[in-house]
């Protein structure tokens, strides 16, 4: 993401990498230790996003837009908005009722974070993104203060009765962030993953 961003030009295309990682935990430039518990044999990744620690790891979707931000005509914070919004679009239609915070970015449900956001914009671009929790294993948000919020309770899909796997939802999500974007197909400023 950051040799795509620093090597990226003004005719370079968009991307979005919709990928899940390994078991990870990733602090974040303002990362305070004191959030990290108890990490045990997970490694401690320092990343280059805003934001506190977070946990990575199988059934996670995490949602990368590489975007250049004048060209969608979007500050930070409507980026923000927008990854949160397509979240809470995607519960919606599983019945769920979703919300944001404004002093923590984020999807929270009954009290309950289910998707967290960081990103870094560098010469007008970002990078870094969204991390859905799906089907995975919870556990490991209880080694560190979740995103620097104490006892912040932690959700996912499955629990919340979404028996849809990670590609299922993976692909509706990707279609709501393309409705929001207003991206027309054909259109040359935007890479999708291949299937």
């Amino acid at each position: 993401m950051q040799r795509f961003t620093r090597q990226r030009s003004n005719d370079n295309i968009d991307e979005l990498w919709l990928l899940e990682h390994p078991p990870v935990f990733t602090q974040g430039l303002n990362g305070k230790p004191e959030h990290l518990l108890q990490p045990g044999s997970i490694p401690v990744i320092q990343v280059d996003r805003g934001g506190q620690v977070t946990y990575h790891g199988p059934g996670q979707l995490v949602f990368y837009p590489l975007l250049d931000l004048q060209r969608h005509h979007l500050g930070v914070r409507q980026l923000v908005s927008l990854l949160e919004q397509i979240v809470i679009d995607l519960l919606a239609a599983y019945h769920i009722s979703a919300h944001s915070r404004a002093d923590a970015p984020g999807v929270y449900v009954d009290g309950a974070k289910i998707a967290a956001l960081g990103l870094r914009i560098k010469r007008g671009c970002s990078y870094h993104g969204l991390a859905l929790n799906i089907d995975m294993d919870l556990e490991p948000f209880s080694r560190i203060n979740p995103c620097g919020y104490e006892n912040l309770p932690v959700t996912q899909c499955r629990d919340l009765g979404i028996h849809a796997g990670v590609d299922t939802l993976t692909r509706q999500l990707q279609q709501l962030f393309i409705e929001q974007l207003n991206f027309r197909p054909g259109a040359s400023v935007f890479s999708l993953p291949d299937d």
